[in-house]
């Protein structure tokens, strides 16, 4: 009899300890994890992590990330959960908690996030079910970069100067102590749809500058100076404003630096704009 106790309690030990390794090897998977990896997803919570699809994109400190746990299939109705974080650090994990007792099993829930830094807007193109109807409590979300304001009039600029060829072109000069003066104007009918002047300062520089009008105001306005007719640009300057007048294309670039053109230097730009439309017969 005491050899079979002996037996039953060798068991009862080998079982502890297969339980206490266990439990090591747990402790060990979890501190795997990295600093931003989502957490593990709790009762009543979804949780994730948000990244950009271009890896290489940064962000800067004033970046602010905002998500919603919300029901598509409820219209209007107000998120189960709602959270913003700033600064983000990306991978960035989160959990949204929610009320148990809020939840519809019939209905269909997503997490919407909306990523703002600067001018730039993020989101998603994609919408990941969550929660209800086979879905899982964790949504892994990408994020892709919109064109800002100032970049979609841009756009729409390089695409009139692709098709400049098809207008009707007029040209001319002027000559003046200092400079020398010339000049492509091309329109749509009576409509004057861009410009392109390049003046000759001599020792002082050469600058070259397109012009494109909408609705006879000034739309979008390059320019490039440089030291002389054939240099290189020493500095490029763009600005543009949208439908209602405001500005928002304002950059001065020098090289591949790119720094925030002043309004008075827009403003300076326009009003050569103007003038120039003027001169081309936009004005009677």
């Amino acid at each position: 009899m005491r050899r079979i106790f002996l037996s039953l309690a060798s068991v009862s030990a080998l079982a502890l300890a297969g339980c206490g390794g266990g439990s090591d090897n747990n402790g060990q998977q979890a501190a795997a994890g990295g600093e931003n990896a989502a957490p593990a997803a709790p009762a009543n919570a979804v949780t994730g992590t948000v990244t950009l699809r271009d890896a290489g994109g940064q962000l800067s400190p004033d970046a602010k990330l905002d998500l919603k746990l919300v029901d598509v299939s409820a219209q209007g109705s107000q998120p189960l959960a709602a959270k913003t974080i700033s600064p983000v650090n990306l991978p960035q994990a989160f959990q949204l908690d929610f009320t148990a007792s809020d939840l519809n099993p019939n209905d269909m829930y997503i997490v919407e996030v909306s990523l703002q830094d600067g001018e730039r807007h993020y989101s998603s193109p994609l919408k990941t079910p969550v929660l209800t109807k086979g879905a899982k409590a964790v949504a892994n979300i990408q994020l892709v970069g919109e064109a800002t304001p100032g970049e979609k009039e841009l756009a729409g600029y390089e695409s009139v100067k692709k098709n400049i060829g098809g207008m009707k072109v007029t040209q001319g000069t002027a000559l003046k102590e200092g400079e020398s003066r010339g000049w492509q104007i091309f329109k749509k009918g009576n409509d004057v749809q861009f410009v392109i002047e390049l003046v000759d300062y001599g020792d002082k520089g050469f600058t070259s500058t397109n012009y494109a009008y909408k609705n006879g105001k000034p739309w979008v306005i390059v320019q490039e100076k440089k030291p002389s007719k054939d240099g290189k640009p020493t500095s490029t300057e763009r600005a543009g404003w949208n439908d209602a007048g405001e500005l928002v294309l304002k950059q001065n670039q020098a090289g591949s630096k790119v720094d925030v053109l002043s309004d008075a230097d827009a403003n300076t730009l326009k009003s050569q704009a103007e003038a120039m439309y003027a001169k081309a017969g936009g004005k009677k």
